[in-house]
């Protein structure tokens, strides 16, 4: 993918892992467990890392640490991250171990490295019946600032249909669509011993000729540099997540899409639905607490 980045890191108890950023700006976003984030930024004149993740040292420069609280699960409600910015380094330690994705994007600019509590992420309901769904906008394009990565998590009851009606965003049209590439990442939810299993679609566009129907498992991942993507189908009983990580080369960091023209009438048949009953899925999100 030219525009988006994923690493998913499995951490035992007290292991580090060690991150360069290069030419992208990266979200740290805990899966389960907590961890601790040690950054810096490179002296004056040192820009350009070693962009391979795994091989960064934390050096000389404005350095700090985050201690991200994480959850238990991705259903446990939304998590506490960190804002890496493009050139720097970063340590992660977990002291009783856990799983962490990192999304990034190539990006122009250098933000400050920040800290986002779990409390000030917006939770938002979507769709209707069996189209309902829940979205975590850590960070969308207009809840935390980025240069170019957008970033959100999608919980789905088991049985519904998510990322619905099909939607593009693979060609840039000013107000209507952003060209954006994406990348979908899985947990699903086990019934008892049962392994969760889930469905994902996506259809050749105009713009492009991706074509996939992919059963996905938890740890799966589906790019998606174009073409229309939807439904992602939860199984009746195994409860779905994903984290959509998405950045593209337009002007503008948003995110307009553009639905399937044969099935965008479903919106309107939401009026006379009720939300799944079963949303939100999880308990309250961490308390507040001072960023680090």
């Amino acid at each position: 993918m030219e525009h988006t980045r994923l690493v998913v890191v499995e951490l035992a108890a007290g292991e580090t892992y060690a991150h360069a950023c290069g030419e992208a700006e990266w979200i740290v976003l805990p899966l389960t467990g907590a961890c601790e984030v040690r950054w810096a930024e490179p002296p004056e004149g040192a820009r350009g890392a070693d962009p391979v993740p795994g091989r960064g040292r934390v050096g000389e420069g404005a350095a700090g640490t985050f201690r991200l609280r994480g959850r238990g699960s991705v259903f446990d409600g939304p998590s506490d991250f960190a804002y890496l910015p493009r050139d720097a380094s970063a340590e992660l330690t977990s002291s009783a171990g856990g799983r962490f994705a990192l999304a990034g994007a190539p990006c122009e600019r250098r933000l400050p490295a920040r800290y986002g509590p779990a409390a000030d992420v917006p939770v938002e309901l979507r769709g209707a019946g069996r189209c309902s769904r829940q979205v975590h906008n850590f960070a969308a394009a207009d809840t935390f600032p980025c240069d170019r990565l957008i970033a959100v998590e999608v919980l789905t009851p088991g049985g519904n249909w998510s990322s619905y009606p099909p939607h593009k965003h693979d060609e840039h049209h000013p107000g209507e669509e952003s060209r954006l590439e994406e990348i979908y990442f899985y947990e699903i939810a086990p019934h008892g011993a049962t392994p969760g299993v889930g469905y994902q679609r996506v259809t050749p566009s105009p713009a492009g000729r991706t074509d996939v129907l992919a059963e996905v498992r938890s740890g799966d991942v589906v790019l998606i540099p174009d073409g229309w993507h939807g439904p992602s189908i939860a199984a009746p009983g195994h409860d779905m997540y994903y984290l959509n990580v998405m950045a593209g080369p337009g002007p503008e960091r948003e995110w307009l899409i553009r639905d399937h023209p044969d099935h965008a009438w479903i919106r309107a048949e939401w009026a006379g639905q009720e939300t799944d009953p079963r949303l939100p899925l999880n308990g309250p999100a961490p308390r507040p607490e001072e960023a680090p």
